[in-house]
């Protein structure tokens, strides 16, 4: 890839290629055909059509060999698939992504022990669950009224369906039992319901997962005005009399580096490497970085009782093809999400003669909303480097004691849904490392005045710094237990817009 020609000039500089700055491509080539769009990505293509998930790989090796590429510079370290391998206190990332090598924890902090991103076409959609749930209560942006119109363009764009696993038949079982446990009281919204999952099925029964290819569609990828470019380092943002005017890039193959002039500049990298770059580039406004949250995940495992032995004709292949995706929502009153789904093996030894009927061991994963704190951050110094040479970030984090309360209460909660849907397996559920969401958040965070709390204005523009946006899980100001992506896509969406307007 080395000695490509990038462009001298475009309308739109996009940083980045997982689904939020796929979207902005999206969408700006629905609406605004004839404007110029570059993108660049860090990484490398791993997969065909570029920005695909890797499960949609067939052949095990080529998928393997898709994930260690995504894995970024330095050494790959070990990996873990499962929360047993979590549990036995290896500090692993999972495949297809890579871990901060230092300052990921300081003295008297939790840190972020798994903070983990990766790097190739399509981002960490390339290797995500594909789950879309929408945001309920406090976790919706109040202050954004055409919430509900933007994450159902979202669901178009990921191209979100609910019914890709209504065979499996193990499904509705595991939902009426949540169900009973659960639904009492609760609103329709927030009953327990079917996974809204970015997949769908196709005539030939093979799932097909979603990725950045998906979102950036038929529309971006026939666009001639639209280039992708891999292997692309965005070492900055180029300023001219206060407003972005393009992005410094160094091609990886041949190390030049190459000056795009930009009328509007994006940076959808991710919660981390989005404010890297922007601290890079000199824009550090007071919250840059800081509200940063993860999402503490406490998992489990339950076998469920009283089923059928299957059929001749239930379905045998795949992760989820017994039980579905099941979702118990967020609520204000219970501040966790939950994602009911099958477990390709049981997480502990049964004895020979306790015989198992397919697919009905089910995993149970609770995800904790955060207490929001300017003082949990990421931020950046000229002292350290990562391997791209950039400045590395660090991590500062710490649980409060409401976080500790959330968790325990999501400890219990757990055990009791396990117990709904059929006899636990093990004796306690395990709180996961904390960083192992991959659901980082807040670090660009949006708002609606420039008061040094948020980073962004409404329609996702830096505060200060016209024409550039950013883009991504970090731009969410809330505090989320659900899965952020279709959430930071329908803000991608708005943003997108408002470039449309301002380069009419």
């Amino acid at each position: 890839m080395s000695g490509r020609r990038y462009p001298e000039a475009v309308d739109v500089a996009i940083v980045g290629s997982g689904p939020t700055g796929a979207a902005y491509a999206r969408v700006l080539s629905e609406q605004a055909p004839g404007l110029s769009i570059a993108m660049f990505e860090v990484g490398p293509i791993v997969s065909d059509p570029p920005g695909a998930h890797v499960k949609n790989i067939g052949d095990p090796a080529e998928r393997a060999r898709a994930q260690v590429a995504s894995e970024g510079p330095g050494e790959r370290g070990e990996k873990v698939a499962s929360p047993g391998a979590a549990k036995a206190g290896v500090r692993g990332a999972r495949p297809g992504t890579f871990l901060l090598e230092e300052g990921y924890v300081f003295d008297g902090e939790d840190g972020l022990p798994v903070v983990a991103m990766s790097s190739n076409v399509g981002g960490m959609a390339a290797h995500w669950t594909g789950a879309c749930p929408w945001p309920n209560e406090s976790e919706r942006i109040a202050f954004l009224p055409d919430m509900d119109e933007l994450l159902a363009e979202g669901e178009r764009l990921l191209g979100v369906t609910r019914n890709a696993f209504d065979a499996a038949p193990f499904g509705e079982i595991v939902r009426e039992r949540l169900s009973a446990a659960v639904d009492d009281g609760r609103t329709e919204a927030t009953k327990v319901q079917r996974m809204p999952l970015a997949v769908h099925r196709r005539d030939d029964g093979r799932l097909v997962w979603s990725g950045s290819d998906v979102v950036l569609g038929d529309v971006t990828r026939e666009n001639p005005d639209f280039a992708l470019f891999d292997q692309s380092l965005a070492t900055s943002v180029v300023l001219a009399d206060g407003r972005a005017a393009g992005v410094v890039v160094r091609d990886l193959g041949s190390g030049e580096q190459h000056e795009i002039a930009a009328r509007v500049v994006v940076v959808a990298a991710d919660a981390l490497r989005t404010p890297q770059l922007l601290w890079a580039s000199g824009v550090r406004p007071a919250a840059l970085g800081r509200y940063l949250n993860d999402q503490a995940q406490v998992v489990f495992a339950s076998r469920l009782r009283d089923v059928a032995p299957l059929g001749d004709d239930a379905p045998t292949t795949g992760l989820a093809e017994y039980s579905g995706v099941s979702w118990v929502p967020f609520t204000d009153d219970m501040p966790f999400h939950g994602q009911i789904m099958q477990l390709d093996a049981s997480p502990i030894a049964l004895a020979d003669d306790d015989p198992v009927v397919p697919g009905s061991i089910v995993g149970l994963g609770l995800f904790c909303a955060k207490d929001l704190r300017a003082d949990d951050r990421v931020e950046f110094d000229d002292a350290h480097i990562d391997g791209y040479g950039m400045p590395a970030p660090r991590i500062h984090y710490t649980l409060t004691a409401r976080d500790r309360e959330v968790i325990e209460r999501a400890r219990a909660e757990i055990t009791r849904l396990a117990e709904a849907v059929g006899d636990p397996v093990g004796d306690r559920p395990f709180t996961l490392p904390l960083g192992s969401s991959l659901h980082y958040q807040g670090s660009t965070r949006m708002g609606t005045v420039d008061d040094g709390t948020s980073v962004c204005d409404t329609d996702s523009q830096v505060w200060g710094v016209p024409g550039l946006f950013v883009a991504g899980n970090g731009v969410i100001p809330t505090a989320t237990a659900c899965n952020p992506t279709l959430t930071s896509v329908a803000l991608a969406v708005r943003g997108a817009r408002a470039v449309v307007a301002s380069l009419a």
